[in-house]
Parts: C-alpha cells; structure tokens; sequence
C-alpha cells in the first residue's frame, strides 16, 4: 500500500517547499541540501513502507500522550550526534500520513527530552 505524504500546515510545508524551491533554482546551501536529500529519501520510503527497516519507525509514546493520538517517529539519519528524526501521524484520510515535525533527536528521553519537541497542527 502506498500512502500520500501531507505536511503538517504551516511550518512543515513551509520549509519542504522552501527548500523544494531553493534546490530547482540552485540556490540551496550544503546543509539544506544535505537535509533535502535525506529528507526526500525518508519520505520516499515513508510513502511505500512507514515502516521499512532503515526508518526505525517508533510510537513515542509521551508525543502521542500530549496530542492525543499515535505520533510516530522516523529516522532520516542515524549515527551522528544531531541525527534528524521526523514525526508523523496517520491521517487525516485513509491512506494518508502527515508529517508533523523534524527535529534533532532529542538528547535524552529519560529526562523529559520530548517535552521540548514541538509539532506542527494537523
């Protein structure tokens, strides 16, 4: 099954297409590049699989707590101590995922880590 990728509105379409723009007019800087290519690569996979294997998906469960369903998060990279990681639910319609944040990975889960982690509305 294949699912569309939504963003979550506005912050999360507001950078996917910032940096979508800046790669077509070659205009985008290393670090962006570097994000977009990951980034693009993970949505990818997202979109066939939410849960192929290099994605690590995961239910984080204090996220889903606070918003009150199931936020899941997915690697875009791993091993580097600033890994990206991004969060996500399902919906709002059926075969569809929306992405709700991207952040760092949060230093330390045992200390209230995703209490600073901010999402994005649906």
């Amino acid at each position: 099954m294949n699912y569309s990728i939504r963003m979550g509105i506005p912050e999360m379409e507001e950078l996917w297409s910032s940096l979508q723009a800046k790669f077509r007019s070659g205009t985008i800087g290393k670090t962006e590049l570097q994000l977009y290519k990951k980034w693009g690569s993970a949505l990818k996979k997202l979109s066939e699989d939410p849960f192929y294997p290099s994605l690590k998906t995961h239910e984080i469960a204090p996220l889903s707590r606070r918003y009150g369903m199931r936020v899941w998060q997915s690697y875009l990279e791993n091993r580097n101590s600033s890994a990206m990681r991004m969060y996500w639910v399902y919906g709002p319609g059926k075969e569809e995922i929306t992405i709700i944040g991207l952040e760092p990975h949060p230093e330390d889960r045992k200390n209230g880590a995703y209490d600073k982690v901010k999402l994005s509305d649906l």
